[in-house]
């Protein structure tokens, strides 16, 4: 199982594209959607709502809605194509080499079943231990995750919880059948500051201690300053910029990028100061825009923003950024003054 050495590629996404078809027309939900994971490593996919995160990820883990139509591109999990499975064959990989931990653990969870038995339902299906052992490893499992006297609460109800606590006994479902690949779709936006960065702590920790490698979905850059190695900035369905957490944070190219960035509050925002509001909203996507998606919410927009949309310009290794701002003859633009402070700013408080 854990041939893959850290730092290979253990996860491969090209050229994806699918769209859901709906009374109003095919709504175009990812549009040539191209990143890959590295065993060991965290990959964090940012945007704003609609972007196309949680879809991507939906697509990867087969858990489609029935109108959803995949028109192009592959998914290849340890050389495995993940598309050309049945449901059946893919089952197979679900839970056992990847989970997913989803934001809200009251859907994730049955309401009616006491936690002990979901636990040890997954690792009884999955594994085929007998019930002893997997009430053990369930035990194992709550002590690892933080759930306080295990044994007492293996026989409580979701309700009996707090919310911290339910997301906990969501990971732990997640961890049961030790897998290579943890896919995290906002998996502390239903909670509060305190418990998020407990969460946020108890997820490396265990990525740290089972060499996990992680896909964190989130609109909170503030979260993946902390967590993540990588990042991909996504928009309208492709992924606008990648590259490394200092990269996108230090040296950010892409217009949307800098909205994003700009709009987060930083140690230096008072209660009087305004966050800068990224102006329009995501494009319609079943007739999408021509040129960059962006474009009409970008005051950097050049014509040819709104005639063809940009490749994805190398700025270095790791850093790649589809923006018409990169080309060799475009102006040279730069990061916005407001955004350069801040960072100038951060960097002088890391020193």
């Amino acid at each position: 199982m854990n041939e893959y050495q850290k730092g290979e590629r253990i996860l491969d996404v090209q050229d994806l594209e699918l769209g859901f078809n709906t009374y109003a027309g095919q709504v175009q939900a990812l549009r040539g959607v191209s990143f890959h994971l590295n065993k060991g490593e965290t990959l964090a996919i940012v945007g704003e709502s609609g972007s196309g995160k949680s879809v991507t990820i939906k697509t990867v883990t087969k858990l489609l809605a029935p109108n959803a139509v995949i028109k192009g591109g592959s998914i290849t999990y340890k050389g495995q194509d993940i598309l050309n499975m049945t449901d059946k064959q893919f089952s197979q990989l679900r839970g056992s080499e990847i989970s997913v931990i989803f934001q809200d653990p009251l859907s994730s969870l049955d309401p009616v079943m006491k936690i002990g038995k979901q636990i040890t339902e997954t690792l009884r299906i999955k594994l085929k231990m007998p019930r002893e052992q997997a009430k053990a490893r369930a035990l194992e499992l709550m002590a690892a995750v933080g759930i306080p006297e295990p044994e007492k609460r293996f026989d409580e109800f979701p309700f009996q919880f707090s919310g911290g606590m339910r997301q906990r006994i969501v990971i732990a479902i997640a961890l049961a059948c030790n897998p290579e690949v943890l896919i995290c779709d906002e998996p502390t936006t239903a909670l509060d500051v305190t418990i998020q960065s407990q969460i946020l702590e108890l997820i490396g920790e265990l990525q740290r201690k089972n060499d996990l490698s992680v896909i964190f979905i989130t609109h909170d850059l503030g979260v993946v300053a902390n967590v993540a190695d990588r990042v991909c900035v996504m928009y309208a369905g492709k992924i606008v910029e990648t590259g490394t957490v200092e990269e996108i944070f230090y040296d950010p190219r892409h217009p949307y990028t800098w909205s994003l960035l700009t709009s987060m509050p930083s140690l230096a925002t008072s209660a009087e100061d305004k966050l800068t509001v990224i102006p329009g909203s995501l494009p319609n996507m079943v007739h999408p825009p021509k040129g960059d998606a962006f474009a009409a919410r970008n005051r950097f927009a050049m014509k040819i923003d709104f005639e063809e949309e940009p490749p994805m310009f190398k700025i270095s290794d790791t850093h790649y950024a589809a923006t018409w701002l990169e080309h060799p003859d475009a102006p040279k633009i730069g990061i916005p003054e407001p955004l350069k402070s801040r960072i100038a700013a951060q960097l002088a408080r890391e020193v």
